[in-house]
């Protein structure tokens, strides 16, 4: 369906005349009630596409973006910036005004806000964590809290892994997954600041983070070898001990055993070959 006649009064399109509203956005939320069936009733006999169908619906989107204002206000201390909020607010806005149906006998408002408050919170759940959970994990998290919330106010106390797994219908496991899984919603930068502390009375994240201790693998080396080593004879054992605890050179190891360096070399070539596969048969 196309437009047949534009004037001052309006724009007349299917089974009646749409009115030209020249800023939709000043329209008062009383009026835009009204005006919003008006635009609907139009709406649904339009042929999308066309330029009365895209002004009916510019203008619905319009006329109730307050109705995105004051569902967002409702997420003001998230400390995201109330633009981007708006922003996707909107798009459930424009998600209502395309599935809404004058048949369905409910205000408008009524049936847009929920899908306003739902884009929103998605936009939290898709973005707002700093190492991304399945989504049952996010959702856990919050009823988490809920009933941590209400079993703290009801015993006095912080409630037992039990006693929120009860609440919750959950298993034990469940709720210990939730909790850990809540340490991904908020990350902090390893050059924030640690008021207090240091010599200048500040130091950052990252100076309080150890750091990985090479020596824990010579343990585990250590260990592994000392079974493979006591099983070497006595002059095996004796090099070994001089080329690598004393730190002697394989000239100097000869002449202590009355050998050449290169008998010293291949002894010891021998002698690491069987500890390496030793090592490879323990692993």
């Amino acid at each position: 369906m196309t437009v047949t006649t534009m004037s001052t009064t309006g724009v007349e399109v299917g089974t009646g005349t749409l009115p030209i509203i020249p800023d939709a956005s000043a329209v008062a939320p009383r009026d835009a009630r009204a005006l919003s069936k008006v635009f609907f009733e139009e709406l649904a006999v339009l042929e999308e596409g066309t330029h009365a169908y895209q002004y009916a619906r510019n203008t619905l989107i319009e006329m109730n973006a307050s109705l995105v204002r004051y569902a967002a206000g409702r997420f003001r201390h998230r400390g995201d910036e109330m633009e981007d909020i708006v922003q996707v607010g909107m798009i459930g806005l424009i998600k209502a005004i395309d599935r809404f149906e004058l048949a369905r006998e409910v205000e408008f408002t009524t049936f847009a806000v929920p899908y306003i408050v739902g884009e929103i919170k998605r936009f939290f759940r898709d973005t707002s964590w700093a190492v991304h959970v399945p989504r049952r994990l996010q959702e856990a998290r919050v009823e988490l809290a809920k009933a941590t919330e209400e079993l703290s106010t009801r015993l006095g106390r912080m409630p037992t892994v039990a006693e929120l797994a009860e609440l919750m219908s959950l298993t034990e496991e469940e709720v210990t997954e939730a909790r850990l899984a809540s340490n991904a919603y908020n990350s902090s930068s390893l050059d924030a600041a640690l008021n207090g502390e240091g010599e200048d009375g500040e130091v950052s994240l990252a100076d309080r983070i150890g750091s990985e201790d090479p020596a824990m693998e010579l343990v585990e080396d250590f260990h592994a070898l000392a079974p493979l080593i006591a099983g070497l004879d006595e002059r095996d054992r004796q090099i070994i001990h001089l080329r690598f605890v004393e730190e002697l050179t394989q000239s100097q190891i000869g002449e202590l055993l009355g050998c050449s360096q290169m008998h010293v070399s291949r002894l010891l070539a021998r002698t690491m070959k069987r500890l390496r596969a030793g090592l490879l048969e323990t692993g």
